[in-house]
């Protein structure tokens, strides 16, 4: 597209945002994440991830470069892994959510919910054999728990597992698993028909027993892949440290939290296109940024991202302790991704007709932030998550 037809730049560059001082206390560790991650999206991402997101296509070139980057795997150690602190893997997902939700969350199914399994829940052979190929993306994770009628019911998942000599065979089918059509290996969440227990096992996707086909016609984090995928005596290996639906909550409460930092990242990134573009647009003589309504609409968004970083930098602080609760995690998760929605919209209605339209780098951002907004339970069920804690009634089965 030409100069002329793009009359406003910079839009999607990080501006620094941080109005509460919370950066000074970052260490050198986080630091060198964080300005990494910062540098790759400003250079690498913004430039070209629309086309991705337009085309539905995977950005391979940007995924791979996550692992030049050294980022897989994030806070596991050893392996392969960069064994970050819990601030750190917060600020790398943060940031990569401020360039797009499909990259950010490639990061997430690899190595939260993929790598994480097996190296909280896998015997010392599973972790050797697949931790380090997974962190230098020479084999792709998935994570399959979510079945076609069990979302936020999920403990009552119908896929089962059986014993036949010394493996494991599989039959069942799981909807909305993020590359679960690409993936080597995946982590199945199913039922032991011996004693009724959820376990996780390892399934490999080369094998007759598994067909993963692509979700198509998405309205949001387009330019990653989802699946239905189907077990038909699928063969795979028990992950030992697993042994009830519990342990897959284990790995949960932390991806929890990653979302609160992602939807922190979609909000910054609104939040500063909204700033930028204020200060270039000029309308009856002069930019829409010295107007008042228009200061008092960027403040107020000010106001929500500034809530929603004190919120991570809790987290993180609480999780570096060992503190971490699931319905800590929860209300992080329906906090931050409710204001993101509010903070994203804004920016768009600030942006007038040209807020629809990806080269402004918001429109693709208040799709992307559904998916945070819905998966890792929904905003209702975290709701009802920590309800449940605060009052000592459970208002729903489970």
């Amino acid at each position: 597209m030409s100069a002329e037809a793009v009359p406003y730049t910079h839009l999607g560059d990080a501006l620094a945002t941080d109005y509460f001082r919370v950066r000074e206390q970052f260490t050198p560790e986080q630091w060198k994440h964080f300005l990494t991650t910062r540098r790759f999206v400003d250079e690498e991402v913004l430039p070209v991830i629309n086309d991705y997101w337009e085309k539905a296509e995977l950005p391979w070139p940007l995924m791979r470069r996550l692992a030049d980057l050294g980022l897989y795997g994030e806070d596991i150690e050893g392996y392969g892994s960069p064994g970050m602190s819990p601030l750190a893997r917060g600020l790398v997902t943060m940031e990569l959510h401020r360039g797009d939700g499909s990259l950010g969350t490639f990061l997430g199914v690899q190595s939260g919910l993929a790598m994480k399994s097996i190296a909280m829940h896998g015997s010392e052979e599973q972790k050797e054999r697949w931790l380090p190929a997974m962190a230098r993306l020479d084999a792709i994770g998935a994570f399959a728990l979510t079945e076609p009628a069990h979302g936020s019911d999920s403990v009552a998942l119908e896929t089962t597992a059986r014993r036949d000599g010394d493996g494991w065979i599989l039959d069942g089918t799981k909807r909305w698993i993020g590359n679960g059509s690409i993936a080597d290996v995946v982590v199945v969440w199913a039922r032991d028909v011996e004693d009724g227990k959820v376990k996780g096992f390892l399934v490999e996707t080369a094998q007759d027993g598994y067909t993963g086909v692509t979700l198509g016609g998405k309205g949001a984090s387009r330019a990653i892949w989802q699946a239905q995928i189907t077990l038909s005596g699928a063969r795979g290996e028990w992950l030992p440290g697993t042994r009830s639906f519990k342990d897959a909550g284990r790995v949960l409460v932390t991806t929890r939290a990653t979302c609160a930092w992602g939807a922190l990242g979609h909000a910054v990134a609104a939040y500063d296109a909204a700033l930028t573009y204020a200060k270039q647009r000029v309308q009856f003589g002069k930019p829409l940024a010295a107007f008042q309504i228009v200061q008092d609409r960027l403040v107020k968004m000010l106001a929500e991202v500034t809530g929603m970083q004190l919120y991570c930098m809790q987290l993180a602080r609480l999780e570096e302790e060992g503190r971490m609760t699931d319905t800590i995690a929860g209300l992080a998760k329906l906090n931050n991704t409710r204001k993101a929605r509010a903070v994203i919209a804004e920016a768009r209605d600030l942006l007038g007709g040209n807020g629809v339209l990806l080269e402004n780098h918001v429109i693709r951002h208040m799709g992307d932030i559904e998916v945070i907004h819905t998966y890792e339970g929904t905003e209702t069920m975290q709701a009802l998550i920590v309800g449940r804690d605060i009052t000592g009634f459970g208002a729903f089965a489970g």
